[in-house]
């Protein structure tokens, strides 16, 4: 038996490493016992059988031969190997008989991103993963089992440095550089770094020095460069690292030199095609984030009211105006019901996402009189056209539900449901938030929000009570068979937001 010390030591591969292989299955778990020799002064240790380090010599032997870590598992594990093309590749090399993963049918470009056969990612505008396949996460971050499911734990530059894999390649200055000119036009220097809290002081050293030095890369062209994965001193493993940019992030992939064609390049410029495969692909994960859910009041008497054409032809308006006030403020849009509205603000590299909800909702608001007044005007009639909204925060799940035809995003959690019973609570074209997203923003921001609770006064006049919140139950009588549905947030403490400071 060997100790851990021992086995580490003899195969010359980092704890974390060995770590994921347990993990993966390709060496056994330790057996945990008090030391062999009087002398170690650890009071217990991992021993692995004397095999193990054959075991390790030989995958560190695939390796070097450009097998995928993913051939790796099923040959080991199985005695299955996958069939698809080994990834060792130089400048020299030819292009393999295998498909491209873009390929022609009927004069039309299928795009089939899932079964890219290269390290791919795509990082939101935080530079955080939110989609990766398994070469990237083993060949490029060195994260044998999966990444986290919490996005925190998924910057780019974190794993950059913490893969074993970049840390050794002799093109590890230019990875880093690369991806850092592209980050320099969405991060500042100070949301760079606080983005990494976990690297070490050297790094975090290094990570600022080297984005002082790079040159913003500021289009939106597709960009690449031409990089050497291998360590320093081994064979020479050349790929193309290719960035190419969507409103939803930025897509980089690695193509072995000598294998790329047109087609990939073609692949990378179907933004609209590309980046619909890997939103359907993309994992649930874990984010902080603001949920904005927003009613048509009375919409069934108005729907009751105007022919139907009509009524589609005022949602799609309502729609078509909020839309570029949304984008805006960089919201996500989610599942919704009827004419109802939901959408989802993440964290932003330069701005609050909370804040970003409150301007975003308050634009609504104003922008709804207008329609309200063309409105009225067009069917001189007494309606007011309000839009009533709910708005909390939290951390929950982020995934999505799809179809062949259709793709919509959506939030697992009490946060969503919060905003929506709030959306139903608020009447007259009000703005109800949580005092929790109200505590959650930073002071500066808060101070430029007019806020509070509606009072009645001892002669019976409404008063505006000024930073304070009230709970439902307070509020409203829950008794009433009209208000059932907001006893589930009956102990909410919520407040009004009644002004924003331009």
């Amino acid at each position: 038996m060997l100790s851990s010390k021992e086995l580490l030591e003899k195969a010359g591969v980092s704890r974390a490493t060995l770590n994921n292989y347990i993990g993966m299955g390709l060496i056994p778990k330790p057996v945990v016992k008090n030391p062999d020799s009087a002398d170690d002064k650890a009071r217990r240790l991992g021993y692995f059988p004397a095999e193990s380090l054959d075991r390790l010599r030989e995958i560190d032997e695939m390796k070097k031969r450009g097998m995928r870590m993913a051939d790796i598992v099923a040959l080991l594990t199985t005695g299955k190997r996958d069939n698809r093309p080994s990834k060792k590749a130089t400048a020299s090399a030819k292009p393999p008989e295998a498909p491209s993963p873009a390929t022609v049918k009927d004069g039309s470009l299928q795009l089939t991103i899932d079964k890219l056969e290269h390290p791919a990612y795509l990082v939101n505008n935080k530079f955080e993963i939110e989609w990766s396949n398994i070469d990237a996460e083993t060949e490029i971050f060195s994260q044998y089992g999966g990444l986290s499911s919490d996005i925190v734990d998924r910057n780019l530059f974190s794993l950059l440095f913490g893969g074993d894999q970049v840390a050794s390649a002799e093109s590890r200055d230019e990875i880093l550089k690369f991806h850092l000119a592209i980050a320099k036009t969405r991060l500042s220097k100070a949301a760079l770094l606080t983005a990494n809290p976990q690297l070490d002081t050297a790094e975090f050293e290094e990570l600022s020095g080297l984005y002082e030095e790079v040159e913003p890369i500021e289009s939106r062209a597709l960009r690449d460069t031409e990089i050497n994965v291998a360590p320093r001193g081994e064979e020479q493993r050349f790929f193309r690292l290719y960035a190419s940019f969507f409103r939803e992030g930025i897509f980089f992939t690695y193509v072995p030199v000598g294998l790329e064609d047109q087609s990939i390049v073609t692949l990378l410029s179907r933004r609209d095609l590309v980046i619909r495969d890997l939103l359907k692909s993309r994992k649930p994960y874990m984010t902080s984030l603001a949920v904005l859910v927003a009613d048509l009041q009375d919409s069934v008497k108005i729907c009751a009211e105007l022919p139907p054409e009509e009524y589609f032809e005022l949602i799609n308006q309502v729609w078509g105006t909020m839309e570029p006030i949304f984008r805006q403020f960089y919201a996500t849009h989610g599942k919704h019901v009827g004419d109802g509205m939901v959408y989802y603000f993440f964290p932003q590299p330069d701005c609050n996402y909370i804040f970003n909800a409150i301007q975003c909702a308050y634009q609504m608001k104003e922008a709804m009189k207008a329609i309200s007044q063309e409105w009225r005007s067009k069917k001189n009639w007494a309606n007011e056209l309000r839009l009533n909204t709910g708005m909390d925060e939290g951390q929950e799940w982020f995934g999505a539900y799809q179809t062949p035809t259709h793709l919509e995003f959506t939030v697992l959690g009490d946060t969503i449901n919060r905003a929506a019973r709030l959306s139903d609570f608020a009447r007259e074209s009000s703005i109800w938030v949580t005092k929790n997203l109200i505590a959650t923003m930073a002071s500066d921001d808060r101070e430029k929000i007019t806020y509070g609770i509606r009072r009645e006064s001892a002669d019976g006049q409404e008063i505006l009570v000024p930073s304070t919140f009230g709970r439902i139950s307070n509020l409203i009588d829950l008794t009433d068979p009209r208000n059932l549905k907001l006893n589930d947030i009956g102990v909410l403490p919520v407040t009004e937001i009644i002004d924003l400071a331009d």
